[in-house]
């Protein structure tokens, strides 16, 4: 499986994942001229904006390491310009990550809720960068 297939796959499970959570889904792939943020979506009365990670495979360990402190600076930049172009000002933003491990059956998957923040300095699992 080429890394787009499971990234488009990881992507629809962790779609359908969040729908069965209750979130909303508003846009998905949005891309602007600093980055692009996977999915974003509505819980309650917050906007998410989610990264997804998808594996094949252990060869490259855990989807959620993957959320590095630069990918976190881009999805932020990104998340951003999205906010001020759909004039969210005052509403509650927050970061989610989606874990999709393909070489399980079923596939598993893992919602690591508010995983970072924009001033915290701390990665997906707490660890300090």
């Amino acid at each position: 499986m080429s890394n787009a297939e499971s990234g488009r796959q990881g992507e629809e499970l962790a779609a359908a994942f969040l729908v069965r959570q209750g979130y909303r889904i508003v846009e998905r792939n949005f891309r602007c001229k600093v980055g692009e943020i996977d999915i974003v979506a509505v819980e309650g009365r917050v906007v998410c904006f989610v990264e997804v990670k998808a594996r094949a495979g252990a060869g490259f360990g855990d989807p959620i390491d993957a959320v590095d402190r630069g990918k976190q600076r881009r999805l932020i930049r990104a998340a951003r310009l999205y906010a001020t172009q759909k004039r969210l000002a005052g509403i509650g933003l927050r970061y989610d990550i989606v874990s999709v491990r393909l070489d399980a059956t079923p596939p598993a998957v893992q919602l690591f809720r508010a995983a970072f923040d924009e001033g915290s300095g701390f990665g997906a699992r707490g660890r300090r960068w």
